[in-house]
C-alpha cells in the first residue's frame, strides 16, 4: 500500500446520563466525513441500575441499540468491551457476584482454560444477537483498581502481561463458526506504542485473530473528561504541517491508529468533541492523498491476506 491506514478506537461507549441522542450525532458526523473506526459496546454496563442493554427497558437504551445496529454502515466496527467492564458476569443468574474477578484481569489469568473463555465470549455474542448486534472484535476492559494492580504484579512482577493464549484460541474458534462479523477478529489489548505492526495471535489460511495496538495517544480529554487533556495540535496542526499523524506518515507507518473515550468524545457533554471534529476535518483537508480511512476489522482483513504486514505470533511482552 502506498497510503497510511488511519483509524481509531472509541472506548466506553454508553447511552447513560447523556441528553439528546449523541451517538447518532457522532455516527452522522463519521458518515458525513467518510471516516472509519470502532466504538465499543458494553451490554452489561451499569446493568444494576439501568438493566442490560441486551434487554432494553428504557427509550435511551432502545435508541442507543438502534444506533449501534447502524454503526457498521457508517464506518464503525463494534467491539465487545466484554460484558460489564467490571466483574465477571454470571449469565445463568443474570448478575455480577460480589466477589467476581474483573473481566480485564480475568483475560490474563494463567489458569483460565480456552473453553472457559470460549463459553464467556459465546454468551456475550448471544446477548448481542438478541438485539441484532454483530461484534467485530474485542477491546480489553481496563481497570486500575488496587486488587487488579496487585494481581498483575503477582503474575508478571510488574506491569500488565499479554492476555492468556487461550483468549486467542477461543476467539479463533468462534470466528471459524462465523460468530463475528468478519473472518478476522481485531483486538485492542495492548498499551499504546510509538511504532508497531498488527500482531497475529491465532489463525489459519482463512481466519485470523490480531492484536492491533494503537500508536497515538488520547488527547481528547481521556476517560476523566478533562479539558487539560485536550490538544488537537498533537495529532495535526491547523496548517497540516506538524503533528503525530504527520510524523507517522513521514515514517511510512502502515497504519496510524488513535484511541479515545466516549466520556470526552460524546457530542452532548464531552470536552473533546470539538477537538475531535477539528482533527478529522484537518486530516480530510490536508492528508487525503496520504491516508485511507479504514475500520480496524477491514485493516486486519487486509493484513491477513498480506502476512508481510504483520508480526507473526509475537509482540510486546
Amino acid at each position: 500500500m502506498d497510503k497510511t491506514v488511519l483509524s481509531f478506537y472509541l472506548d466506553d461507549t454508553s447511552p447513560y446520563r447523556l441528553p439528546g441522542n449523541p451517538f447518532k450525532t457522532f455516527l452522522d458526523f463519521v458518515s458525513g466525513e467518510g471516516i472509519a473506526g470502532e466504538a465499543s459496546l458494553i451490554l452489561g454496563h451499569k446493568f444494576e441500575s439501568h438493566g442490560l442493554l441486551s434487554e432494553p427497558q428504557t427509550d435511551e437504551q432502545r435508541i442507543f441499540i438502534e444506533q449501534t445496529r447502524r454503526a457498521f454502515s457508517c464506518g464503525i466496527d463494534t467491539h465487545m468491551e466484554l460484558m460489564t467492564h467490571s466483574g465477571l458476569f454470571d449469565f445463568e443468574n443474570r448478575t455480577i457476584p460480589e466477589d467476581a474477578i474483573h473481566e480485564g484481569l480475568w483475560l490474563h489469568e494463567p489458569e483460565v482454560s480456552t473453553e472457559q473463555y470460549e463459553a464467556y465470549f459465546r454468551s456475550i455474542i448471544a446477548e448481542g444477537e438478541k438485539v441484532g448486534i454483530e461484534f467485530t472484535g474485542v477491546t480489553w476492559p481496563g481497570c486500575d483498581c488496587e486488587r487488579c494492580r496487585k494481581r498483575y504484579r503477582e503474575i508478571t512482577g510488574g506491569g500488565r502481561p499479554n492476555p492468556n493464549s487461550g483468549v486467542w484460541e477461543a476467539l479463533l474458534r468462534l470466528a471459524k463458526e462465523n460468530k463475528f462479523r468478519g473472518r478476522t477478529v481485531p483486538c485492542f489489548t495492548l498499551d499504546p506504542y510509538d511504532e508497531i505492526a498488527a500482531i497475529s495471535r491465532a489463525g489459519d489460511s482463512e481466519y485470523g485473530v490480531y492484536d492491533l495496538p494503537t500508536n497515538a495517544d488520547d488527547r481528547f480529554g481521556i476517560w476523566t473528561n478533562d479539558p487539560d487533556c485536550v490538544d488537537p495540535d498533537y495529532y495535526i496542526t491547523a496548517d497540516g504541517e506538524r503533528g503525530h499523524f504527520i510524523r507517522l506518515i513521514q515514517r511510512k507507518s502502515p497504519y496510524c491508529l488513535f484511541y479515545c473515550h466516549w466520556q470526552s468524545i460524546n457530542p452532548a457533554t464531552g470536552v473533546g468533541w470539538k477537538a475531535f471534529t477539528e482533527v478529522i476535518q484537518r486530516v480530510n483537508k490536508h492528508l487525503r492523498e496520504d491516508i485511507i480511512w479504514m475500520r480496524p476489522s477491514a485493516y486486519t482483513d487486509l493484513v491477513h491476506t498480506g502476512p508481510s504486514l504483520a508480526q507473526k505470533n509475537e509482540g510486546p511482552a
